[in-house]
């Protein structure tokens, strides 16, 4: 039968079911300890290895990062996935067609156990702007076929792309349906902007609809079990399945708030911490070998270009910033202010800015983590803003948005996640003054699941945005932004679902914006009012407590 995308969709579900059930002879003890570590037998023959799906990433014009990791038994609490301690064979194939009548490439790739079985396939020679589709073998298991898609030629102008931004899949908090539903929308890039998977202990609960297995996650095993079991899920599996992606962390990855060498806690093996977070994510991940980590280093912060439509700087704002100045938090903080404080980082500002003076691009996309433009919410006089977002770096936000401004770069938008909620805002020079010219554009996707369900609300109804009327949209249901680029605007839809403590949920657009090409700012095409079984006024004592205490 030949592979529609409606067939990728289905095969990832059945690839997530197949994973579920191998983890469950691995499970956690009740009281939340891991797994006994299954023993490894060097020449046992393997059960299916692929309950982790596959996933492209990182394309180019010539090729894209193929990647698997093979794990017949995905929850072992030894983090090893039930793999003998032996080194493997993975045979891959790539075709232009969805049958494999037309292969254009294959090759064999060894999965080690140093690596956990992990194999990262860094393709060259492919044809740019074309669709592939692609698959493994070990040890006769054929794993389930995806498809991907290089970048069009640098010298081109494509007529239009697809792409779609997630962030924040906390599993105990709900199903993983947004990934399903952005699968569904036929992207043809998607970005993750950090917290891919959480490292809290198992927290299950009646308000919960699952739970993690593990401990907290401060080891390599820890890591490598919470990736597995986030990568059973087959709603995420068929995102994975249907287009390739660029990725780039938060602070959950490793562990909530953390900033450069400073843990949110007191913590002397915080560096050995963060090495066994990095060795994970890039195990798990389809990143290239740039970014193999070097213990508690590693090189994030990369572009993509597609053609002459757009160039994506994809961020790194954890490793190497500051410490959050005056205890983190909420605050009206003059230290925010120091000139020398940075969240990128003295080399990554330095590329970021050598990057717009290069750029030839229509757009230029700033994807990265925490909120860009100033949130005050405080009525008053006073400003209290966070200082884990560019909010707390006041001069690192100045000199980039300067940066971009002196270098003519010609559509700047700045793509964030973290805050659990939608939001867009005009981006200024001076946020003091109301009247102070628009020089970019912020769009922020709500959570895949973290938060739990929230609510909905009349458009323009939170306190902030009188407060702040750059701030032009906000709403606290869970989803993900569509957006469709072409040369002549940008257009957004903030997408949510009704519900994800349950499976299944629909996904609409809420509201809907336009970017026109050099006219920085938002222009709202569409606004979907509020279902009355959902809406609630917003709380701004409610929204403070989850801001201060973490959940944003």
């Amino acid at each position: 039968m030949a592979l529609s995308r409606r067939t990728v969709l289905i095969s990832g579900a059945a690839l997530g079911a197949a994973g579920a059930t191998a983890g469950r002879s691995t499970p956690a003890d009740a009281d939340g300890r891991p797994a006994r570590p299954v023993a490894p037998a060097r020449n046992r023959p393997l059960v299916w290895p692929f309950t982790l799906g596959v996933a492209s990433g990182d394309p180019d014009h010539q090729g894209v990062v193929l990647w698997t990791r093979l794990a017949p038994q995905p929850l072992a609490g030894d983090g090893l996935g039930g793999m003998p301690g032996r080194t493997v064979e993975v045979q891959w194939e790539v075709a232009a067609d969805e049958l494999f009548r037309h292969v254009v490439q294959r090759g064999t790739q060894t999965a080690r156990p140093e690596s956990a079985h992990s194999v990262h396939v860094e393709l060259t020679g492919l044809l740019p702007g074309r669709e592939y589709f692609y698959r493994f073998r070990a040890e006769g298991h054929l794993s389930p076929t995806a498809r991907t898609r290089t970048a069009p030629d640098p010298a081109s102008l494509p007529a239009a792309l697809a792409m779609g931004f997630v962030s924040c899949s906390h599993y105990e908090q709900g199903y993983f349906t947004a990934y399903r539903r952005l699968a569904e929308s036929a992207p043809e890039l998607i970005l993750h902007l950090g917290d891919y998977q959480y490292e809290y202990a198992r927290e299950y609960g009646p308000d919960r609809p699952r739970g993690h297995e593990g401990p907290e996650t401060r080891t390599l095993a820890n890591y490598r079990q919470r990736h597995a079991q986030y990568k059973t899920d087959p709603d995420l599996q068929a995102a994975h399945a249907v287009a390739p992606w660029a990725v780039v962390f938060d602070d959950h990855e490793v562990e909530n708030n953390w900033a450069g060498a400073v843990p949110e806690e007191p913590d002397p093996d915080f560096l050995a911490r963060r090495a066994a977070a990095f060795q994970a994510y890039h195990e798990n991940m389809p990143l290239r070998r740039a970014s193999v980590p070097r213990g508690p280093d590693i090189a994030l912060y990369r572009r993509l270009r597609w053609g002459r439509l757009a160039t994506f700087h994809l961020l790194d704002t954890r490793q190497f910033r500051d410490d959050q100045a005056c205890g983190d938090g909420y605050r009206d903080c003059p230290a925010a202010a120091d000139p020398g404080r940075t969240i990128t980082g003295t080399a990554q500002e330095q590329w970021l800015l050598d990057g717009f003076r290069r750029s030839d691009t229509r757009w230029d996309l700033l994807a990265q983590q925490v909120f860009f433009a100033a949130r005050d919410r405080d009525p008053g006089p006073t400003r209290l803003t966070s200082m884990d977002a560019w909010d707390g770096y006041l001069a690192s936000r100045d000199r980039i948005t300067r940066g971009w401004v002196a270098a003519g770069v010609r559509n700047p938008v700045v793509l964030t996640g973290d805050v659990h909620a939608h939001w867009a805002a005009d981006l200024k020079l001076d946020y003091l003054d109301p009247a102070a010219r628009t020089v970019g554009t912020e769009l922020v996707c709500s959570s895949v699941t973290s938060g739990g369900d929230g609510f909905d609300s009349a458009s323009g109804s939170h306190p902030w945005l009188r407060t702040n009327p750059h701030l032009r949209f906000q709403n606290d249901l869970r989803g993900f932004v569509r957006t469709t680029i072409t040369p002549a605007q940008l257009s957004a839809d903030f997408m949510v679902l009704p519900y994800v403590t349950r499976a299944g949920a629909p996904a609409y657009p809420r509201a809907s914006f336009v970017v026109e090409d050099r006219v920085p700012g938002l222009h709202q095409t569409y606004d979907r009012p509020p279902s009355t079984s959902r809406a609630r006024p917003v709380d701004r004592d409610r929204y403070t407590v989850e801001t201060e205490t973490g959940l944003r």
